[in-house]
């Protein structure tokens, strides 16, 4: 089975990991922009940040066999700093439709406060004026309120539901994100939030219609394999293969897809990995033996 993580932050990965998830089947990723950990200082940080999304870590990707896309938006924590996010704003229309962007994101919530509401507001406009969906992350504290104040807001702005991606919810959010017809997306921790034995239970209980799990995986303590490895507990507790495949490929494809930058045929062609390949003068390889794949069955160095 192929996997799609469409909530996954390599640039805070190693090369491990990406080699890890070619293996477990993972054929695509969505790389959401957001913070870095501490706040950025300076509007120059943004640029090369997002310059890095639709550069070196798309083409870091690709040598380990994985299409890489990603989303681009102000995130909310720093939303909070006014000055920087009028000239992030600024630098946003230069990256959104850029090639492999499938969509603004993650932007929403953090404490629900005056300045993460504004700048909300202006990049749903944003996606809207671009025709691209929206992925918004939802607030860790106040949850259930900031959730169904998101769907307002996106609601308020004329999104059509179908091209809003409502991420990490949770059993108390997700029937009134089902109800109101958006896509509901499940961050998958190995500790806290959503774990994937709660995981299995919520697509017992709601099907797989406009569900998917990603795995976020980040900075912190995170599974770049949350996805598959959810994926084989589902199967295990019984649930269809048909099931799985939505919630961990179909559905991914078909919101981002929205975009009509993100097509099956982009992974399935089956170009293989050449490590051999450069970006801007740069390999992954420092000295090493590149690895030359024709195809998925065929290393030929």
């Amino acid at each position: 089975m192929m996997f799609i993580d469409p909530h996954v932050h390599m640039t805070s990965r190693t090369t491990d990991d990406y080699e890890a998830m070619q293996e477990a089947g993972i054929v695509a990723i969505i790389e959401p922009a957001f913070w870095l950990g501490q706040p950025r200082t300076e509007a120059g940080s943004f640029k090369d940040y997002y310059s890095s999304l639709v550069g070196w870590e798309r083409f870091r990707s690709s040598q380990f066999g994985i299409r890489h896309y990603c989303t681009i938006g102000l995130n909310s924590k720093e939303a909070n700093n006014e000055a920087l996010a009028e000239q992030v704003m600024e630098l946003l229309p230069l990256y959104v439709c850029k090639e492999g962007v499938v969509g603004v994101g993650e932007i929403g919530y953090d404490d629900q406060t005056e300045a993460e509401d504004k700048y909300f507001r202006l990049q749903l406009d944003l996606a809207k004026e671009v025709d691209l969906p929206v992925q918004v992350h939802t607030p860790h504290r106040d949850k259930k309120a900031g959730t169904s104040r998101s769907m307002d807001v996106c609601l308020e702005h004329g999104l059509d539901p179908s091209m809003v991606i409502i991420d990490h919810n949770n059993e108390e959010t997700v029937r009134e994100v089902l109800d109101r017809g958006f896509w509901a997306a499940f961050t998958i921790y190995p500790n806290t939030k959503m774990g994937n034995e709660r995981m299995v239970e919520v697509v017992k209980q709601y099907g797989s219609e406009r569900i998917s799990v990603n795995s976020s995986a980040d900075w912190g303590i995170s599974d770049p394999l949350a996805v598959p490895k959810t994926a084989a507990l589902m199967k295990q507790r019984g649930i269809s293969d048909e099931d799985i495949k939505k919630v961990c490929y179909d559905n991914a494809l078909a919101s981002f897809g929205q975009s009509g930058q993100m097509k099956e045929e982009d992974w399935l062609g089956d170009e293989g990995i050449d490590q051999s390949e450069k970006f801007s003068g740069n390999s992954i390889l420092r000295g090493q033996m590149p690895k030359i794949q024709r195809n998925k069955s065929n290393i030929i160095k």
